[in-house]
């Protein structure tokens, strides 16, 4: 059981950064450590969509989508989990989530157990 807690979203300009934080809490008896961390995002009709995971080792996983303009990463001794956002288009207004598993890797929705409550990122033209 981990509870997430989403933060950094906002209005920005075509070209804009963000920088996106989920800070967690832990039941007793488990660690952030031991969670795979992910992110998706949702726009206005339009079904989730995997975006970027990272794994315990600190190993990196994105979607081809963002690959090479968003970066994930995570602070295991603050438990948070963070995405930076580079060069943003229009196209990638939605609301951003976090969402923690304790599989090793999965860029499946389903296999997340928690999820925070999302951020909103709008991206003007």
């Amino acid at each position: 059981q981990v509870q997430l807690v989403e933060s950094g979203g906002g209005l920005v300009q075509a070209g804009d950064s963000l920088r996106l934080s989920c800070a967690a809490s832990v039941a007793s008896g488990r660690a952030f450590s031991d969670c795979a961390m992910g992110w998706f995002r949702q726009a206005p009709g339009k079904e989730r969509e995997y975006i970027a995971g990272i794994m315990r080792s600190g190993l990196r996983y994105y979607s081809d989508s963002v690959k090479g303009r968003f970066i994930i990463s995570r602070d295991n001794a603050a438990n948070t989990v963070y995405l930076q956002m580079n060069s943003l288009t229009p196209e990638e207004t939605a609301v951003y989530y976090c969402a923690a598993t304790l599989r090793p890797w999965t860029r499946l929705a389903d296999e997340y157990d928690n999820w925070g409550q999302g951020t909103q990122v709008t991206v003007s033209s």
